[in-house]
């Protein structure tokens, strides 16, 4: 990264996860020596590798998401009390439920990495897991919108903060259309090295 042919580009303007300064980098004329290449794939193809880093990182990844989605209900609630409504009671209820959906989901991926195998499968119960943190999320943190009402949409509120940055979990691979078909092949027997 100090090499003066590689360069961080300011282009990391995303409507959510703005702190996570996920630039683009550029490498312009900068040679990786062979003796540095630590890994060779046929393109297009999973590396079992990519087995390991699917297991081991996107547990990890998705826990910043869990967080995002306990934070807003934290806030919707705080908001929400300060107006009492029957209404409310409902909407809390309803956003409890989505979050233990995704703290449930969370669990299931941290059970694979326990599992200390990473395989195809281990990437299947990963991704399925991901994908439905992903829904129970995104699903929690619109009902913490509504249930803060008005209030929540100000950003002194740090609510609107929290709905931005849960929209990015729907981005990371695999994403939904690619783990649907990687659950189906892998249920049905077929091929996965070829789906991502």
């Amino acid at each position: 990264m100090n090499s003066p042919q590689v360069k961080i580009l300011d282009t990391w303007r995303a409507l959510g996860m703005r702190g996570t300064g996920s630039h683009d980098i550029l490498i312009e004329g900068y040679v990786v020596p062979e003796g540095a290449i630590a890994l060779q794939r046929k393109t297009g193809e999973w590396h079992p590798l990519f087995q390991v880093i699917a297991t081991i990182a996107f547990p990890l990844v998705y826990s910043v998401y869990l967080g995002v989605t306990e934070s807003a209900r934290d806030i919707a609630l705080a908001l929400a009390k300060k107006k009492q409504s029957k209404h409310f009671v409902e909407l809390a209820g309803r956003l409890d439920t989505e979050l233990t959906g995704a703290r449930l989901a969370h669990e299931s991926m941290l059970s694979a990495v326990r599992l200390n195998a990473p395989s195809a499968a281990t990437v299947n119960q990963v991704m399925i897991g991901k994908q439905l943190v992903t829904c129970h999320a995104t699903a929690a943190v619109d009902l913490a919108m509504e249930l803060a009402g008005g209030a929540g949409f100000y950003r002194a509120a740090d609510l609107e903060q929290r709905f931005r940055d849960i929209q990015a979990a729907r981005y990371h691979p695999l994403q939904s259309r690619s783990q649907a078909e990687f659950a189906g092949a892998m249920a049905l027997g077929l091929p996965v090295d070829q789906i991502f």
